[in-house]
């Protein structure tokens, strides 16, 4: 029975192994799916889980739930050597072991991509994983409270400021979410006025959300303005050392709050350790029916799908040839593999990836979006209700469906959750405060010895 590894459980990594448990013959293949996190990440709905209106663990997707005949391994994958038909695996706890396959299905997704800006390393957060969105929320909260309790100044100003790199969707969503959830802020906090929360969004390129028509990015910009946000078009950010923000066109201010999305990168721990053949932007070259190689050589027991794969995209819409990477390219991707890698397993040919563009939706806060299908530009609340609409139906299994729109419909009555808890990220703090301790044992002294009675003197009996 041939072998199948899946590493990488993202959007392509889990859609490949629910689609292969459903369409795979009893005893036809054994799948084992690798990777670090027990759960996949519906990246999309990262903004409003940032912005408090999704509730953080109904955005993601526990594998073992979901995955019943799949063998989950929590690890990483550190060299794929397909020369072999091996891969080493580094578990979360142990040591590393060589796991032996036929087929490899390569789906490691993507990382965040940074330039060497001083103080960017040090002082952003990206916005690819749930963990990072859950410290925007609870770092926006908690720079509310302590702003509340301090005058007007630059410490206060520092703390409600709120800076985005990147006006591609996904900056363009969180920063409008973010600006969105600082207005519902502030009816619950009196100390602070509107016109003391900054958000800024630095952009290099001369326009924002290069997925919609120019009529509706300029919309967008509108939008964000009349509610108080600024965006720095044709900007550079210069330095960011201790949350000093410095702009190619001059200007500077104070954030401790940075959120970076100017750009993705695969992931460097899989492309960077293979000996499968990687494309010059760091991808692994996949063909268009998902295999790995070229048109003229196809390297036999490889697959490969969404962001850490180069994708042509057949249909001339990509940048450069390729399928940009994003949720919807790489869930397609997912289920295609599956169908792909069993008709190869049956001697069948495998079809090409051939997908047009649904258009775009985008949240811009609540009862606020963007949808663009064609020329077809739809703005507002009804633009809102397409984007909550599309991503709630394609958020994968029902049980997760139900519980992110019973989340909406609780927070449509009820309102968003304030409650920080940054404290989570040292959660033993208190509890070492005030644990008693055992009292350093006190050295006993030397024992002395014990004195000698002192000498009898001889009685001499006088002798008469």
């Amino acid at each position: 029975m041939p072998k199948i590894l899946i590493v990488g459980g993202g959007y392509a990594g889990f859609y490949t192994a629910w689609k292969l448990e459903k369409q795979l013959r009893k005893g036809e293949a054994e799948v084992t799916m690798v990777d670090p996190l027990p759960y996949m990440t519906y990246q999309p709905f990262l903004p409003e889980v940032a912005a408090g209106s999704i509730e953080p663990r109904h955005a993601v997707v526990a594998h073992r739930r979901h995955l019943n005949s799949t063998n989950i391994v929590t690890a990483n994958v550190t060299y794929i050597d397909h020369a072999r038909k091996v891969a080493t695996i580094q578990p979360l706890v142990g040591e590393a072991y060589e796991f032996a396959y036929d087929i490899v299905v390569v789906t490691a997704g993507a990382v965040s991509r940074t330039f060497p800006i001083p103080g960017v390393a040090d002082q952003a957060v990206g916005l690819k994983t749930i963990e990072e969105a859950v410290y925007i929320r609870d770092k926006m909260l908690s720079n509310f409270d302590k702003a509340a309790s301090l005058p007007a100044g630059p410490e206060r100003d520092r703390l409600l400021t709120v800076v985005v790199v990147g006006g591609g969707f996904a900056g363009i969503e969180i920063f409008a979410e973010l600006r969105s959830f600082a207005s519902s802020l502030l009816k619950k906090y009196p100390e602070l006025s509107f016109d003391d929360t900054h958000f800024h969004l630095i952009e290099a390129m001369g326009r924002i959300m290069p997925e919609v028509s120019l009529p509706t990015s300029h919309w967008v910009i509108k939008n964000l303005a009349e509610r108080g946000a600024q965006i720095h078009l044709e900007t550079q950010l210069t330095s960011a050392v201790d949350g000093h923000i410095e702009l190619s066109t001059g200007e500077s201010f104070d954030t401790d709050l940075i959120v970076w999305t100017a750009g993705v990168m695969a992931n460097p721990t899989v492309v960077r350790h293979t000996d499968l053949p990687i494309e010059e932007r760091g991808r692994l070259r996949v063909r268009a029916d998902l295999r790995v190689g070229t048109d003229e050589e196809i390297i036999e027991g490889a697959w490969g799908a969404g962001d850490v794969s180069a994708v042509p995209d057949l249909t001339g819409a990509g940048v450069g040839g390729y399928c940009v990477p994003n949720a919807q390219h790489a869930v397609r991707q997912g289920k295609l593999l599956a169908k792909n890698l069993i008709a190869d397993l049956r001697g069948e040919l495998p079809r090409q990836y051939y997908h047009k563009s649904l258009g775009a939706v985008a949240g811009l806060g609540v009862g606020i979006g963007v949808l663009q299908s064609g020329k077809l530009a739809i703005k507002g609340v009804v633009g809102w209700l397409a984007h909550r609409g599309y991503h709630g139906l394609a958020m994968p299994s029902w049980e997760r469906k139900w519980r992110v729109i019973w989340g909406w419909w609780n927070n449509f009555w009820l309102g968003r959750d304030i409650v920080s808890l940054e404290a989570v990220q040292t959660p033993r703090a208190v509890f070492e405060e005030f644990a008693s301790r055992p009292k350093p044992a006190v050295e006993a002294a030397p024992a002395e010895a014990p004195k000698k009675a002192p000498a009898r003197k001889k009685e001499t009996a006088e002798v008469k």
